[in-house]
């Protein structure tokens, strides 16, 4: 019997699949702006193209934003999960998501929720605080095998409910 996965949801981990092996996340009616392996020597050269990628106005002022979101999760990924991973970066009409998968061995469990801001002098621990704070939904599978921390974006000036462009809307 064949079973059909719903393409929209992360499973509870990349089971057991390669950082070079089909997309986790294919948006319905999007497209895939960047789908690449990435290893220790490539953070800044990644980090650089999904910046040509999404500098055509679609986020507007918060592109800096995210693509520092991206660069802490895909620098965590080469740090403490084996040194490479996948990136997958997609647009639909109303959002822009980054997926980044490695075969790490997961995340410990202090770092599962959403942190609290971290002490001052603390070293390290603001990856996933800043990734949380600059983007509109932080989704983390991970398990022995692996991890996968999806960040997604709202598209400025698009309705998310319905999926459409939110046009002569005015602030009251």
């Amino acid at each position: 019997m064949e079973e059909t996965v719903d393409q929209h949801v992360l499973r509870p981990a990349p089971d057991r699949e390669s950082p070079d092996a089909t997309p986790v996340h294919s948006p319905a009616g999007g497209s895939t702006l960047l789908d690449r392996k990435f290893g220790r020597d490539e953070i800044t050269v990644v980090r650089h193209e999904v910046t040509a990628r999404l500098d055509t106005g679609l986020l507007a002022d918060r592109l800096h934003g995210f693509v520092l979101a991206i660069n802490e999760v895909i620098t965590n990924a080469v740090l403490h999960a084996g040194g490479q991973g996948r990136i997958v970066l997609s647009v639909t009409a109303t959002t822009v998501c980054c997926t980044v998968t490695d075969s790490g061995p997961g995340i410990p469990e202090q770092f599962r929720r959403p942190p609290n801001v971290p002490e001052a002098f603390e070293v390290g621990g603001r990856g996933i605080w800043l990734a949380h704070q600059l983007c509109d939904e932080v989704t983390m599978a991970t398990g022995p095998i692996g991890t996968t921390i999806e960040l997604c974006v709202h598209l400025p000036g698009r309705n998310t409910m319905s999926g459409l462009v939110n046009e002569g809307a005015t602030a009251g």
